[in-house]
């Protein structure tokens, strides 16, 4: 039997199609361990759902973003997260959106979200904001300094930052393509994991003498 050129490609094209619908879901979590015991299953990959007919206009409601975050802490920055956490409407749509308030030279400390990309539009003050791209990319650094009403992206999973680099407050609005986007903060996240990681090898990743790094978790111990 005899195949023609385009029925060989409507086929593979079909195929392909169907391997990328069945791939898996992406996490709404940082993990989602198996278990075989289903009286022990409490988890779902997000949220389980509210039956829709008992669904109110308060599942998708949110009051006080117009409410400046405190800014006294070490960053001198706050993220304000409205989140499927604190609207459970959100859950399955792949949004979310934040408020950041920094203070005069206050910063959005490196940090990256590992299930979303961000679209950040800054409302007020001057903020300078970049990301920095994966190793095969050469760890290029993409920033710019903006103004009231622009706007930068984010890409998922890159390491970013903002830093008010005025004299004045700044506020930002983000929005991101999850309903739980996640965050690592990087340097809470080295030098504060629970427990600790060793100091030496830390000190060999980051060419650092080994009692710099004692001291930079001892600061950033939780």
């Amino acid at each position: 039997m005899r195949f023609s050129k385009s029925l060989v490609l409507i086929t593979l094209s079909a195929l392909v199609i169907s391997f990328a619908k069945a791939s898996d879901p992406s996490p709404l979590q940082d993990f989602c361990v198996a278990i075989g015991d289903l009286k022990n299953g409490v988890f779902v990959n997000g949220k389980f759902c509210k039956d829709p007919k008992q669904a109110r206009a308060e599942d998708f409601f949110f009051p006080g973003l117009n409410k400046a975050g405190d800014t006294n802490n070490k960053v001198r920055s706050n993220v304000t997260t409205v989140n499927v956490d604190q609207i459970p409407g959100l859950n399955t749509l792949g949004i979310s959106l934040v408020r950041i308030d920094y203070a005069p030279y206050g910063q959005n400390p490196p940090h990256t979200h590992p299930r979303a990309t961000e679209i950040l539009v800054l409302v007020e003050g001057t903020l300078y904001v970049g990301f920095v791209s994966s190793n095969q990319d050469n760890n290029r650094l993409f920033a710019k300094v903006l103004n009231p009403g622009d706007v930068f992206v984010f890409p998922i999973g890159m390491i970013h930052f903002q830093v008010n680099i005025g004299k004045t407050p700044a506020v930002a609005f983000a929005g991101l393509s999850s309903q739980n986007a996640g965050v690592i903060t990087i340097a809470d996240t080295v030098f504060g994991s629970t427990p600790p990681i060793n100091p030496e090898i830390l000190a060999q990743a980051f060419q650092l003498d080994v009692n710099v790094v004692k001291d930079l978790e001892a600061k950033f111990k939780n």
